[in-house]
């Protein structure tokens, strides 16, 4: 391969990457879009490596607040190796009392749980069945169904509480959610998700710890290297 043709292909890359950050310098373009969180291994080295140069020239030239604005609109490198662990963590699940050695893809058994926004806000100790039993005798208007990765779509909401009674799929509902966000189906307008185990922060309780702390022991990409 020739000087002129290797010239091209380098070339050709970097402009790539330098398109992409001016449109993230535009006004209107959204931060963390799904185009640019979903690149492969050998396409973030690329960017990374061309957001380098950029942020020397954009200094070079005295832009600095350019130079900050496009550091603060593209995820940082640690992004792309949590949705890779997240991925590998939650796309499995063991079934029933199976063997912890046998499980299935949450993708092919997947079952979308009805969930209904609004409630008294009790704890209700029935069965399912009975749950769906009485819903039926309710008003129309007193409770709305809304789907698991519609949750956080009003950004007036910033926290959800999720109740039901044990084995009707809580816990699967916010697996699928995540593993959804890792694989780039939904939500890729939020940066990061890290599920906390409540089980693994009750032995931690004596230890005095920041969130940073918290992160940096159960995800250690988040961890400078």
């Amino acid at each position: 391969m020739g000087f002129g043709e290797l010239e091209h292909k380098v070339i050709s890359l970097v402009k790539k990457q330098l398109k992409r950050f001016v449109k993230l310098l535009s006004v209107d373009y959204p931060a963390c879009s799904e185009r640019e969180v979903e690149d492969g291994e050998d396409q973030s080295s690329v960017r990374e490596g061309a957001l380098k140069i950029t942020l020397t020239v954009l200094k070079n030239m005295n832009q600095t607040d350019l130079a900050n604005t496009l550091l603060t609109k593209l995820p940082p490198p640690c992004h792309r190796k949590l949705k890779s662990t997240l991925k590998e963590k939650f796309q499995k699940i063991n079934e029933g009392i199976s063997n912890s050695g046998t499980s299935t893809l949450l993708n092919e058994i997947y079952t979308e749980l009805y969930v209904t926004e609004g409630g008294s806000g009790e704890v209700n100790n029935e069965h399912e069945v009975r749950q769906i039993e009485t819903a039926s005798r309710r008003p129309a208007t007193q409770e709305k169904p809304i789907k698991c990765n519609d949750l956080f779509k009003d950004n007036s909401i910033r926290a959800v509480l999720t109740k039901g009674v044990a084995g009707i799929g809580k816990t699967v509902s916010v697996q699928k959610f995540i593993l959804d966000w890792a694989e780039g189906k939904a939500n890729q307008d939020v940066l990061f998700i890290f599920p906390l185990p409540f089980r693994e922060l009750n032995l931690m309780k004596e230890k005095k710890l920041s969130l940073v702390d918290l992160l940096h022991i159960f995800f250690s990409q988040t961890q400078k290297n």
